[in-house]
């Protein structure tokens, strides 16, 4: 615990300043907003720098908001089921298009953003708990939320937060262990965001979202 809030004091500002970025990009665009989301649906077994990579060049091509899936797949390669990945970008696409209009804000409640993650969770096909968490951290909505992927688990389970790493996390699994996180946060005075991007960055050896 020690050598964690050590490594807090180190890496503090450099998070905090990261976070700040994501609450700057809600202000951008709609479409930079979904290009978030479609980030997060293809990191899940992927290498996030990558799939950012992947994400603005589909940007810069126009091919994120107009192309199909398969104009889409060779661009995102380094995610696993790229196909299905591809399919999912279009289907979000497609969701948040209203009279012609292209819309991902009207969807998120700034007041109540645990119903927003259900919502995106229930709706969005390529989206659980975990990816919409990430989404939601990623453009400044990340405080009470957990991003449970395997370096978060791991280092829980490191921490004595979690007994096990779980094989599979359902529904019920996912907001046990949240809470449990939650209390080890106020435990250790490190608000949940911020201990999430200091986890990635102690695994990877930086920062990044």
């Amino acid at each position: 615990m020690k050598r964690l809030l050590q490594y807090y004091s180190k890496k503090k500002k450099e998070i905090r300043n990261r976070l700040k970025d994501f609450e700057d990009s809600y202000k951008k665009d709609d479409k930079h907003v979904f290009s978030e989301l479609c980030f997060c649906i293809l990191t899940p077994q992927a290498e996030a720098v990558e799939c950012d990579k992947a994400i603005k060049e589909l940007k810069t091509s126009g091919l994120l908001f107009n192309g199909s899936p398969k104009a889409i797949s060779p661009y995102i390669k380094a995610a696993r089921f790229l196909n299905k990945k591809a399919e999912f970008i279009v289907n979000a696409r497609e969701l948040f298009k209203k009279n012609g209009c292209f819309s991902i804000k009207d969807y998120i409640d700034e007041k109540d953003i645990l119903k927003t993650r259900e919502w995106l969770a229930e709706n969005v096909k390529g989206i659980g708990y975990k990816e919409a968490s990430h989404f939601l951290r990623n453009i400044g909505f990340g405080k009470d939320l957990a991003i449970l992927d395997v370096h978060i688990l791991k280092n829980l389970k490191n921490h004595g937060v979690i007994n096990k790493i779980p094989k599979a996390l359902t529904k019920k699994e996912y907001l046990n262990i949240e809470n449990k996180l939650r209390g080890f946060c106020k435990k250790i005075n490190i608000p949940m965001d911020e201990l999430d991007l200091l986890f990635w960055s102690k695994e990877t050896g930086f920062v990044f979202k």
